[in-house]
């Protein structure tokens, strides 16, 4: 069996980024590279989506970019604009064919479906299959999303809808997300933030449907695509090996109180890339701690105040909305992170952080 310098387990969105960036600054010009991935073959999956708050390798596979957002309850709507930070929605299917037509044209980087057909005693290796601790008190945010097209002009493809809580609850934290590519094409997608123990909420199809017929009131539409997926709001076990390193959700790159974790891998990949030489001595990257203690409090506001969540995420955004991005983002500063922290319900956070 075949030695390689590197391993990556998992051809994902945090693998083959991590690949991308090593392979575009030469790093494995002389180095050898496997990646496991069982999947036959590469097509369009998932959608990733975030505000561009850093520059990154994958802005030829945007396939929207919006300056306009909006939020809302019941009643009361929220327009924000975020012309500094754009949102982008890349397409997973231009990021396989970016990626892999760019790695096949090195010879030193190989693909395989199992770890057992290379040796890899010898090798550094990169992990991004999460290994999750089995707890049915954890939350995820689970999600299926659906694109439609519609005959007539219907959506204001200047404007995407972050979240609409104007939906059935069912005592957790539930919204829509849509996301107009054009006049006639959306992303509409149900998000869940819960247990998952509650079958009811995965019926993902008639809550669409639901919503697109009687509350956005479209009748003629078809769907094009469907994606599904669920995201742990929770760090998965990340146990320190020399010569192992966790990317992706595995890595911790998972911000837990809003999913996003593109942009995270592509900080990490980066950092990777710069101390490649030098991984069994340099700090593990993560996210910063401060992140990771206001995502355990707010966590916990989530599951024993599921009901008062749609308003805390409405005030959240009554300030400034590039404070609020770069909050979500993991970029801002003392001042901006207490402007948030004073929108909270205090009480309530008070005794989350008291674990009460």
């Amino acid at each position: 069996m075949k030695d390689f310098d590197y391993i990556i387990i998992g051809g994902g969105c945090a693998g083959l980024s991590l690949a991308y960036e090593l392979e575009i600054h030469q790093k494995l010009k002389n180095k050898t590279l496997a990646i496991i991935e069982p999947r036959d073959e590469y097509k369009k999956d998932k959608t990733w989506s975030f505000w561009k708050i850093i520059p990154h390798n994958f802005d030829d596979c945007v396939k929207k970019s919006w300056n306009n957002f909006s939020i809302n309850v019941p009643n009361k709507t929220k327009f924000l604009e975020c012309s500094n930070y754009p949102y982008q929605s890349i397409d997973s299917g231009l990021f396989y064919k970016k990626v892999i037509d760019r790695l096949k044209q090195n010879k030193n980087i190989k693909f395989f479906k199992n770890i057992d057909e290379i040796n890899s005693k010898n090798s550094f290796i990169f992990n991004s299959v999460p290994q999750l601790k089995k707890n049915n008190n954890d939350l995820w945010q689970h999600f299926c999303g659906v694109e439609i097209e519609t005959k007539n002009n219907f959506f204001d493809d200047e404007m995407m809808n972050l979240m609409d809580f104007d939906c059935e609850q069912r005592n957790t934290v539930h919204f829509f997300y849509t996301l107009p590519y054009t006049k006639n094409k959306a992303l509409i997608e149900t998000t869940w933030l819960s247990t998952m123990k509650d079958e009811s909420e995965k019926d993902y199809e008639k809550q669409i449907k639901d919503y697109v017929e009687n509350h956005l009131k479209l009748k003629e539409y078809k769907i094009n695509y469907k994606e599904e997926g669920a995201i742990p709001l929770f760090y998965p076990l990340n146990k320190s090996e020399s010569n192992k390193i966790n990317i992706g959700t595995a890595g911790g790159m998972t911000r837990l109180s809003t999913g996003y974790t593109f942009l995270n891998i592509q900080e990490h990949s980066k950092f990777i890339r710069e101390n490649l030489e030098n991984l069994t001595k340099v700090k593990l990257f993560e996210i910063e701690k401060k992140y990771q203690f206001l995502d355990k409090i707010f966590l916990r506001v989530i599951k024993k105040n599921s009901g008062i969540m749609p308003s805390i995420f409405f005030k959240m955004f009554s300030g400034s909305s590039n404070t609020v991005i770069k909050f979500l983002s993991n970029k801002s500063n003392f001042l901006e992170d207490l402007s948030i922290i004073l929108k909270m319900p205090k009480w309530t956070f008070i005794k989350a952080l008291f674990g009460r």
